[in-house]
């Protein structure tokens, strides 16, 4: 007995279309045909809802088109968009993506690193909290951020340059003494670089300076008995603060608007990343942002990569600065 409702094959579009299968193999794969004959497949393909078939077409490729994306969670807003990113990218490539949420946690990395082998994947990207982290050999690794090994690509934004930005926006909306204050893995990363820039711009302009820079994990009160160090009569010491994320910032602009100190007129705040509010999508604070879509497209680009010789050790993209109400304008 014929089975009913069976999925059409590439056969049946070809005789749909009245073409040859080499005719439609050309169009599926994304070869150049014919205007004509493009135009015929495309619409036997939507006449017969025609769905290519990812694990034989793997097969023949000897690849699943899968990556795994590592990474520490979705709910924060930075992740989040690079999460969406990621896979949009992937989609237009005809990938899949296995999204891993690791709770900046050694172990589960660990732990989705080796299911992601098992499971055959063409590669993977990740944002990594591990500084032992063991990924089988001749797996295809790029990281976003950490830097794991010096033949592992790394694909970041201009933290360096993103300090240095912020110092000249503080300065030139009129601050005079400045804060850095930040939180970051102890192990390489490119994170980092916000603090370094930030320190670098302070001292070529001769501007006095504090910071402050702690592990991750590490409560925020050592943030709030920082900032009540340096109040005396209800004033802050310092009238500009650049925080390494958005994050933090909005954390900090609350804390100090709960003590009667107003942002943006006795202290003005730049934090780091580009966060949205989620219902105005406007800037949740005057911001550093990051290029997300374009950290995603260099990271699948480099993923799939078939020259890994060629391969940047570090790929470093442009960052702008947008205002978000926390600085005078």
């Amino acid at each position: 007995m014929a089975k009913k409702n069976a999925a059409p094959t590439m056969k049946d579009v070809a005789q749909e279309a009245g073409v040859a299968l080499g005719t439609v193999s050309k169009v599926v794969n994304g070869i150049p045909v014919g205007a004509a004959y493009q135009k015929k497949v495309e619409a036997a393909i939507k006449k017969l809802d025609y769905r290519v078939n990812s694990y034989a077409k793997g097969l023949k490729s000897n690849k699943t088109m899968t990556i795994a994306f590592l990474v520490p969670d979705t709910i924060t807003p930075f992740f989040g968009r690079l999460t969406y990113h990621i896979h949009a990218t992937l989609a237009k490539r005809g990938y899949r993506m296995l999204l891993c949420c690791t709770n900046a946690e050694a172990q589960l990395e660990q732990a989705y690193v080796d299911m992601a082998y098992q499971n055959k994947v063409d590669g993977i990207i990740m944002l990594s909290y591990s500084q032992k982290l063991q990924v089988p050999e001749g797996t295809p690794l790029v990281t976003i951020d950490r830097h794991l090994d010096p033949a592992v690509p790394c694909v970041s934004s201009d933290n360096f340059g993103g300090g240095q930005l912020a110092v000249r926006r503080l300065l030139k909306c009129g601050c005079k003494k400045l804060a850095y204050m930040s939180t970051s893995s102890p192990f390489a990363n490119e994170v980092n670089k916000r603090g370094d820039g930030f320190l670098s711009s302070c001292t070529e302009a001769g501007v006095p300076y504090e910071m402050l820079r702690v592990y991750d994990g590490t409560p925020f009160q050592v943030f709030t008995d920082f900032l009540d160090q340096h109040t005396h009569d209800g004033a802050l010491e310092f009238d500009g603060i650049f925080c390494v994320t958005d994050d933090l910032a909005f954390k900090v602009m609350t804390y100090l608007r709960s003590q009667g100190i107003r942002v943006p007129e006795d202290v003005q705040i730049i934090g780091y990343d580009g966060v949205v509010e989620f219902y105005t999508k406007t800037y949740a604070c005057s911001t550093i942002v990051q290029p997300i879509d374009k950290i995603a497209e260099a990271s699948v680009e480099l993923i799939l990569t078939e020259d890994w010789s060629k391969a940047p050790p570090l790929l470093s993209l442009p960052v702008t600065y947008a205002p978000g109400g926390t600085t005078k304008e």
